[in-house]
């Protein structure tokens, strides 16, 4: 029998253990080690039942065991202690505190949130980087607000059918049995917010709140009595439905999620954020209401843009153009066409999102489009996907080299307290004074190999069992009162070489590479002398046929009794696994196909726990493969089809895992321990766990991003926007004029007749400014590596200067003849080769952040 209604009740817990309410409702129990295993001393088993979930853990302890433990003065002791450690962690200056100009409060937009197994708001890598940044920003104590959706079925189980075909399961939550709480208003009663749609309808969401650490996440709940039945859906899954649906869900985390902020400020009195941090285009809309407001306070819509653009930061995670929500005009413009933004004209919400450049599909509205649009600052989350991200988007600033193209990157990072097996945070802490993996020295002899070795096999075994009982529960989800087969007791073996292969299964991610050669395949994995075993997990969007086609065919192949203990698949593919499976394997493997993978950060997880990657050259690879910490895939780019690029690549992964990795991993002493291969290990753990963690990430992010955005937002605030009225009108002049600027002639001298590193090129251009001062360009000088079809590289920039002409000397203003203006500048040689160089001219403000920014140049012909 089924139930109608869920709810939960929670345990009502006696004065003297009032520490665990507020330890259990604070999320920072999630990577703080301490506090879990106070947890875990509770009762073990109730522990490990309750998938490492306080809240739940507290509703199943029963009573007598409530009451011994308020008489045991030893444990109430250590649960004030922990909790008088959470207040000074929360209350005390962090490294974000000794920062001088970083802005004082900052809000992170993100559609998912993976921050633990007991609050599944995600579906992968966006969702738990988007969780690590949370982490890692209350460590750093960066005052972050965070803002999501509160999904009632948050993505799906998984399982695995019979005959291998993906089936999905969506489990409805309770956010009372969750670590969350209502935002309320000051009578008590809900806060809450609405959004107008068409058809004189209204979308009503609740706010609910969770402490990550340091960190608020407000997230929004349309499963609400207020709203009508088809409205109370819209935060029902994550990613479901179709367009419109989607739309929905964008505009109430947009939209709705700057009026949850602004509720909340009202009601705590804390500070409106002077940066807001768009986690992808799923998030654009936020803009669109925060221009609404400062229009309805009597800027222009061309002035509001300005001043939202300086403060907002955009990451854009996505390295091809199919992964972009894009949604139909007409229904963009129907949603718009109605008192949800009264202060907005539909037309210029249009304009934002528009593909209006060649190429591009006018019929759609692009969520990244307008996310760029909408930005000042904007980053691709690894250095070649940066690289990626400015050649695809590169129509929206035509005429502009790619590396011109202001997009950055900050590589993705991985909260290390989190995905770190408490195995290696124990050595590090005995051997090394300190439970931080990413500071200790791992190449000290304080920690000897036997004992890296050690820990490193008890990873395994944990996974090993931790597999079996997965693979045990999977066959009684599929055989009902069938006797489990005693081949399932022997599945893997915690001594043999375990590679890893986790994440979602779209195509590009090649999830059967490794089955284009079967049998060889099989030889390795069931090799007498050097065996491997393959531990595999991975969902399918439900949408997704052809991925769930990949996952079938591997669960196929899987059910082989000759190679069934040696290749598994684990369904429901979870945070929970996640910090099991790392730890546990030797290496890592990733094979998508190149450049799609904007970053990829399972195998920085890995890394963390001294595994080794064995990866093609993509994301994160690409920028820290070193020939040490682990081994990289060739790319076939140039293979004539996609046919033949899986067979060299599927080749050279099968050689490298029989002649390089399984030869170094069975390479053992007298001792048993592969000494080499822990060499590799101590590499790994020394060079790449500074290197990948999340607090690097986030402090790029506050170097690089927030603290250029915050400055950016207060100059152009200053004097009721002053400045962003005075930025607007002078963007409409420059684009007015732009059309009568023009290099009219270019010339040069000062070299010898050879000339020779040192010497000086003195450069003039007279220049046809229209009806623009010289103040409003930049006449800039670019040389570089001269190469074929005169193309240049490895460029550099200097700016030129506008001359009197009749005394040919620098000066403030220029004496304009003919209606042109020349200016004139110095470019030192310094160094051999061929050189090259060109001039152009590009529109120049304090208020820019690039002089790409308008997307307007014009070059030297």
């Amino acid at each position: 029998m089924k139930a109608i209604r869920r709810f939960t009740v929670r345990t009502v817990l006696p004065e003297a253990l009032s520490a665990l309410d507020e330890l259990a409702g604070n999320l920072r129990w999630s990577w703080h080690e301490p506090t879990r295993e106070l947890f875990s001393y509770i009762d073990p088993e109730l522990w490990k039942e309750s998938r490492h979930d306080p809240v739940a853990l507290l509703g199943m302890v029963p009573p007598e065991r409530v009451q011994e433990l308020a008489g045991d003065g030893e444990f109430i002791a250590r649960a004030n202690a922990l909790r008088d450690d959470l207040h000074t962690y929360i209350s005390q200056p962090r490294w974000y505190q000794s920062q001088t100009d970083a802005p004082s409060s900052i809000a992170y937009f993100s559609p998912e949130f993976g921050i633990a197994a007991a609050l599944p708001q995600y579906s992968g890598g966006l969702g738990i980087l988007a969780g690590d940044h949370l982490k890692s920003a209350s460590d750093l104590g960066v005052p972050l607000l965070a803002v999501g959706l509160f999904y009632r079925s948050g993505y799906f189980k998984q399982a695995i059918s019979p005959d291998g075909w993906q089936q999905e399961t969506y489990p409805v939550l309770d956010p009372d049995g969750l670590p969350l709480s209502l935002l309320r208003g000051a009578d008590g009663a809900p806060a809450q917010v609405a959004l107008a749609l068409p058809g004189s309808r209204t979308l009503f969401a609740r706010v609910w709140q969770a402490y990550v650490g340091r960190v608020k996440l407000l997230m929004l709940d349309t499963d609400i009595p207020e709203n009508e039945d088809s409205l109370r859906s819209v935060t029902d899954r994550l990613y479901g439905g179709g367009g419109e649906h989607r739309l929905l869900q964008e505009l109430l985390l947009g939209i709705g999620g700057v009026r949850a902020i602004k509720l909340y400020s009202e009601l705590t009195g804390t500070e409106f954020p002077q940066v807001f941090h768009t986690n992808e285009g799923h998030a654009g809309f936020l803009g669109l209401e925060r221009i609404s407001d400062l229009v309805a306070a009597g800027l222009t819509f061309g002035e509001a843009l300005e001043v939202v653009r300086a403060g907002t930061v955009f990451t854009t995670h996505t390295p091809v153009p199919a992964g972009i929500d894009r949604f139909d005009r007409s229904l963009v413009e129907a949603y718009f066409s109605t008192d949800l933004l009264p202060s907005v004209g539909v037309h210029d919400v249009l304009s934002l999102g528009t593909e209006d450049y060649p190429g591009g599909n006018g019929a759609v509205f692009n969520m990244a489009v307008m996310g760029l649009r909408l930005a000042q600052h904007a980053n691709g989350v690894s250095k070649l996907h940066g690289h990626v991200s400015r050649s695809m988007f590169s129509g929206l600033w035509p005429g502009f080299d790619e590396a011109d193209v202001p997009i950055t990157s900050v590589t993705n990072g991985v909260h290390a307290p989190t995905w770190t097996d408490p195995r290696l945070m124990h050595l590090a802490e005995e051997r090394l004074g300190t439970s931080d993996t990413t500071v200790a020295d791992w190449r000290s002899t304080a920690v000897s190999d036997e004992e890296l070795w050690r820990v490193k096999t008890e990873m395994r075994e944990q996974l090993v069992v931790d597999a079996r009982e997965r693979i045990r529960a999977a066959w009684q989800l599929q055989n009902p009162g069938s006797v489990i087969p005693t081949w399932i007791e022997d599945a893997l073996d915690p001594n043999v070489l375990t590679i890893g292969f986790a994440r979602r299964v779209p195509t590009y991610k090649r999830l059967t590479l490794m089955l284009h050669d079967e049998e060889r395949l099989r030889s390795i994995l069931t090799s007498r002398k050097r065996p491997v075993q393959l531990i595999i997990a991975g969902k399918s969007h439900p949408a997704d046929d052809e991925g769930k086609r990949l996952i079938q065919r591997l669960v196929t192949f899987a059910q082989d009794p000759e190679i069934r203990r040696r290749l598994v698949f684990l369904p429901n593919y979870d945070i929970a696994m996640a910090q099991l499976l790392y730890p546990g394997c030797d290496v890592w493997l990733n094979n998508p196909l190149r450049p799609l993978e904007a970053c990829g950060t399972s195998g920085m997880k890995a890394s963390l726990n001294g595994a080794l990657n064995l990866s093609i050259l993509d994301g994160w690879w690409n920028e820290y493969y070193d020939g040490e910490n682990g081994w990289a895939i060739p790319s076939s780019d140039a293979a004539g089809d996609a046919a033949e690029r899986d067979a060299l690549e599927a080749g050279a992964l099968y050689d490298l895992i029989e002649h390089q990795i399984a030869p170094r991993y069975y390479d053992r002493g007298k001792d048993g321990v592969p000494t080499r291969w822990v060499k590799s290990m101590r590499h790994t753990l020394a060079t790449l766990s500074p290197e990948l963690s999340a607090d690097r990430m986030v402090k790029e992010y506050v170097a690089k991003l927030y603290t250029p955005a915050g400055k950016a937002a207060a100059v152009i605030a200053e004097d009721d926007y002053a400045a962003g009225r005075e930025l607007a009108k002078w963007k409409q002049e420059v684009r007015k004029d732009w059309g009568g600027v023009q290099v009219l002639h270019v010339e040069s001298g000062g070299l010898t007749s050879v000339p020779r590193v040192g010497d000086e090129l003195h450069v003039r251009a007279r220049v046809q400014l229209g009806g623009l001062a010289p103040e409003d360009v930049s006449v800039q000088v670019i040389y570089g590596k001269s190469i074929e079809g005169d193309a240049l590289e490895d460029t550099t920039t200097v700016e030129l200067v506008p001359l009197v002409e009749d005394t040919d000397r620098p000066t403030t203003g220029a004496i304009t003849l003919d209606g042109s203006t020349t200016f004139a500048g110095t470019v030192t040689l310094t160094r051999p080769g061929s050189f090259g160089y060109n001039v152009r001219v590009v529109p120049k403000s304090p208020y820019l952040a690039s002089p790409a920014e308008l997307g307007l140049v014009t070059m030297a012909h």
